[in-house]
C-alpha cells in the first residue's frame, strides 16, 4: 500500500519523509492544502510505535489543519508534522536543528509551530535554522482555551438551554496548558469540574485552585457530568469509550478526537450534542498566525474568536434540520471554504431556544 491508498490520504498536495540520521530525526510533513494560503500547523513529538502509526496521525491532524484554518476565516491551509520519537528523551538541540532545516526546505510551502511533545523554547531553536516557523510571540495555549470555552458556551445553550455554566458538571480530560487555561474559565464561571491527568503536579493544581474532583483516567468518560471536555491525545471518542459517557455534550481542545468517522454518528445515536474539535479549538491558531499574516489586533483577534460561538450555533442547528451529523455539517463547511466559496452569511433565527444570544 502506497501512501495514496492510505485511508487517511484526503488528496494530500504532499507529504514528505525526512530522515537525518547523524541527528536521530525521522519525520513527516504532510501539507493538506495550500488553497487559502500555505500550510500552517504545529509539529508533534510522540514515540509512535512505528512509521504507519505516525503517517496515520500527521494525515489526520493536517486534513483537520486545513478545515480549522477554512472555518477561523483564515487565508491560510492546513499543514502539520510529527517528529517520531520520546520528547522526554530524544529531544535535543541536533534534533531540532534538523527539523527545522527540513521545514527551510520546503520554501515557506509549510509553517511549524509548536505542539504535543514540543514547547515554544523549541520552536525558537527550530527558529535558528528555519523562517517558517510562528506562534513564537505569546503561547497559542490560552487563546485556544477562549475559543474552546465559546463552543462550550453554544454547546450548553443549544442542547440545555442554558445561558450560564452555573452549577453545571465539567469532566475534563487533560490538564495541560489548554486544559489548566480551560480549567480557569470554567471554574471563573460557575462549573463544577471533575478532572483526570497523568500528571500528578497538574491534578494538584486543579485541586488547589478549582476545587476539582480526581478521577483515575479510565474512569474520566462514565463520570455524570452535563459536558465531557477531552483535552488530551485524540481517538479517544471510540466504541470503548461512547458506550460509558453520561455526559449529554463532548466539546474539548484535543485535536482528532474521533477514534473514526462513524462515531460522529455513535454519539448522535446517543443524543449526545457533539462539537467538531477543529471549530472550537481555533483560537490558538487565529492568534499564532498573526506572525504569518503580521496582523497584530488584539481585538480583531478577540472577534474572530467569539465567532466560533456562531459558527458553532449555525453547525448545531444545520446538523439538526438536516439529519447530519455536526461533523459532517462542519466537514462541509469547510470544503466549501476551500474550494473557494465562504461560510454562511445569513442570520440565523436562534429566539426560539432559551438560553442563546447571538453575539
Amino acid at each position: 500500500m502506497t501512501v495514496f491508498d492510505h485511508i487517511e490520504f484526503d488528496n494530500h498536495e504532499q507529504v514528505v519523509f525526512f530522515r537525518d540520521a547523524q541527528a536521530g530525526l525521522s519525520a513527516i510533513v504532510a501539507i493538506h492544502s495550500t488553497a487559502l494560503g500555505p500550510a500552517a500547523g504545529g509539529c508533534r513529538m510522540w514515540p509512535y510505535a512505528s512509521t504507519a502509526d505516525a503517517l496515520t496521525d500527521v494525515l489526520r491532524l493536517s486534513k483537520a489543519m486545513s478545515y480549522k484554518s477554512a472555518l477561523a476565516g483564515l487565508p491560510l491551509g492546513g499543514g502539520k508534522a510529527v517528529i517520531i520519537g520520546d520528547p522526554a528523551v530524544d529531544k535535543n538541540e541536533r534534533l531540532l536543528h534538523a527539523f527545522g532545516r527540513c521545514v527551510q526546505h520546503l520554501g515557506g510551502r509549510y509553517w511549524t509551530a509548536e505542539d504535543v511533545g514540543t514547547g515554544l523554547s523549541d520552536v525558537h531553536i527550530i527558529g535558528e535554522q528555519c523562517d517558517y516557523v510562528f506562534g513564537t510571540s505569546v503561547s497559542p495555549a490560552p487563546y485556544t482555551a477562549m475559543g474552546v470555552f465559546e463552543g462550550m458556551r453554544a454547546a450548553i445553550a443549544y442542547q440545555l438551554e442554558r445561558g450560564n455554566f452555573r452549577g453545571l458538571r465539567v469532566a475534563v480530560q487533560g490538564l495541560g496548558n489548554v486544559g489548566r487555561h480551560l480549567c480557569h474559565l470554567l471554574h471563573d464561571a460557575g462549573a463544577e469540574l471533575v478532572v483526570t491527568d497523568i500528571n500528578p503536579e497538574a491534578v494538584a493544581y486543579a485541586v488547589e485552585f478549582f476545587g476539582a474532583e480526581v478521577v483515575a483516567p479510565n474512569a474520566i468518560y462514565a463520570q455524570p457530568v452535563d459536558l465531557f471536555a477531552p483535552c488530551a491525545l485524540g481517538g479517544i471518542l471510540n466504541d470503548a469509550t461512547i458506550s460509558q459517557l453520561q455526559a449529554s455534550i463532548v466539546a474539548g481542545a484535543a485535536n482528532n478526537q474521533l477514534g473514526e468517522r462513524r462515531h460522529a454518528q455513535a454519539l448522535a445515536d446517543r443524543g449526545i450534542l457533539y462539537a467538531p474539535d477543529y471549530l472550537i479549538n481555533a483560537g490558538g491558531m487565529l492568534s499564532a498566525s498573526r506572525d504569518i499574516l503580521h496582523d497584530e489586533g488584539e481585538a480583531e483577534l478577540m472577534r474572530g474568536i467569539r465567532r466560533i460561538y456562531t459558527t458553532a450555533l449555525h453547525v448545531f442547528a444545520t446538523a439538526d434540520e438536516s439529519g447530519r451529523t455536526t461533523a459532517d455539517v462542519a466537514d462541509s463547511l469547510a470544503q466549501a471554504h476551500l474550494a473557494g466559496g465562504r461560510l454562511p452569511e445569513e442570520e440565523m433565527d436562534y429566539s426560539g431556544i432559551a438560553g442563546i444570544s447571538a453575539l
